[in-house]
């Protein structure tokens, strides 16, 4: 390889390089915004930490318990269980962040959450979710699989 070729190999390689940087830094869609960073309903639990343990049934078109009762600064572990017969979720935030949420969800119905405040079960398995209330108010668990949340599929988690 000559000069001239090794010097436009490498600008080629440095070109690909800030392409690369410059996606990695560039604005994310609103799905990917959601939740990370600040949650509105507390923040995720410490597992070195006590929690009650809340199980939650989903199935469907609800949750048993759909109304929950916790202290400011209680941590709680959910264990969620899909007694359904269908995928459903659970995702713990406001109903204004769930509503939002629910519409990006209908574009694209398949999207799986990796936020530590939301979950997607397969029939007949179960997670959890270890959380911290550090927020008083209202907030909402939904599922947000598309017409799961319009037939009923809401709780609602109230911190005092």
């Amino acid at each position: 390889m000559n000069h001239h070729q090794l010097e436009n190999k490498m600008k080629k390689t440095i070109k690909l390089g800030l392409a690369l940087a410059a996606l990695s830094i560039a604005p994310a869609s609103a799905h990917d915004q959601h939740g990370h960073g600040t949650f509105s309903a507390g923040e995720p639990g410490d597992p070195r930490k006590p929690a009650r343990t809340i199980e939650v049934l989903l199935n469907e078109m609800d949750y048993a318990p759909a109304r929950i009762e916790v202290k400011r600064g209680e941590q709680i572990r959910f264990v969620l269980r899909n007694i359904g017969k269908e995928d459903h979720e659970f995702l713990l935030a406001t109903t204004k962040e769930n509503l939002a949420h629910a519409v990006e969800m209908k574009k694209h119905p398949h999207m799986e959450h990796d936020d530590p405040n939301g979950v997607r079960l397969a029939p007949n398995k179960t997670a959890e979710i270890l959380w911290k209330f550090s927020k008083a108010g209202t907030f909402e668990f939904s599922c947000l699989i598309p017409d799961h949340r319009d037939y009923g599929m809401v709780g609602h988690v109230t911190v005092k």
